[in-house]
């Protein structure tokens, strides 16, 4: 019997380019959803035919609800090698198998300076005004010499960041909950004794946390207010780390200078959304981990896993 894969918002629709799916062709057919499903019910209509489905990242969760709606599953990929929005352990005990594929932490980190130079340097309104026939040279940039990058998060993003704010000739400060002035010496920053003192000190703060139940609206309107009001804040890790509508509100009054934000509570972001319409904000649509080099991995290694999946002997599984 043939088998039946869903690979699901393929936005750019390039999955059946990143690899080479006909190793699987005599035994699976494959087919690629460009276009994210405005409900759960439509995804249950569409899917629920299929035993394999392949995910990209968060974009559509999969939650008990979803997944009781289809009986046929059998194997479930998400890229990566952690997905909050899937749970696991209903799928287990429906017999489902989940697996994951590796990723790398470059894109990310490079995204994260481009938000950070393109507040700075004032990139977008120095090119719009060029490209309108504007004023030549209408700001002054910020430096970034001399300044203090804040991170909170010092795990494998965090610690290249900090080489990189070096590298910039920044100070480097960091703090997370479980942080230490050994490990924060180490990664070459400074250790903050308090999430006060980094986000009163810094003239960037960078997020790069795991959304938890600790980490959830750690940034409010409390700490937005302590904040510099000459200070950026950058998230590329996950939207709900900061209260998204204190983020609007501070941006609104002016209670920083701006942010870099590439992770949001919805996705894709409603045109109507506040987001859409707020000063000082430069949002790029979640393409921290959107590259060549990760779709790739992401796309082979979800080949790698139906492959495995077939001949009885799974990879890159997935536990609670």
């Amino acid at each position: 019997m043939r088998l039946r894969c869903a690979i699901l918002d393929d936005y750019q629709n390039i999955a059946l380019n990143m690899a080479d799916w006909t190793k699987i062709s005599d035994r699976v057919d494959v087919k690629s959803f460009p276009t994210h499903f405005a409900s759960e019910a439509e995804a249950a209509a569409e899917l629920g035919d299929y035993e394999i489905i392949i995910l990209m990242r968060e974009r559509t969760p999969f939650r008990a609800s979803l997944l009781s709606q289809l009986p046929k599953l059998k194997l479930l990929i998400t890229t990566g090698m952690r997905n909050a929005s899937i749970d696991i352990k209903y799928a287990e005990g429906m017999g489902i198998t989940v697996c994951g594929t590796a990723s790398s932490s470059a894109p990310p980190t490079e995204l994260t300076w481009a938000l950070i130079l393109g507040l700075t340097k004032n990139l977008i309104a120095e090119n719009q005004s060029f490209q309108s026939g504007g004023p030549w040279q209408s700001t002054v940039c910020s430096d970034l010499s001399g300044k203090t990058l804040g991170l909170l998060g010092l795990g494998k993003i965090g610690t290249t960041m900090a080489q990189i704010g070096r590298a910039f000739g920044m100070n480097v400060l960091a703090w997370s909950q479980n942080l230490t002035p050994e490990r924060a010496e180490a990664a070459g920053a400074q250790f903050a004794a308090t999430k006060e003192q980094l986000l009163s000190q810094s003239d960037i703060v960078s997020i790069h946390l795991i959304l938890s139940e600790r980490t959830q609206h750690l940034i409010g309107e409390t700490e937005l207010k302590s904040m510099k009001k000459t200070a950026y804040l950058i998230n590329t890790s996950r939207a709900s780390i900061v209260d998204q509508d204190m983020l609007v509100k501070a941006l609104h009054n002016h209670w920083i200078a701006g942010a870099g934000v590439d992770v949001f509570d919805v996705e894709p972001l409603p045109d109507s959304h506040p987001l859409r319409s707020t000063p000082n904000l430069l949002a790029t649509p979640h393409l921290g981990y959107v590259s060549q080099n990760n779709y790739q991995t992401y796309y082979q290694h979800a080949l790698e896993n139906i492959l495995a999946f077939l001949e009885g002997s799974p990879v890159r599984k997935l536990s609670v």
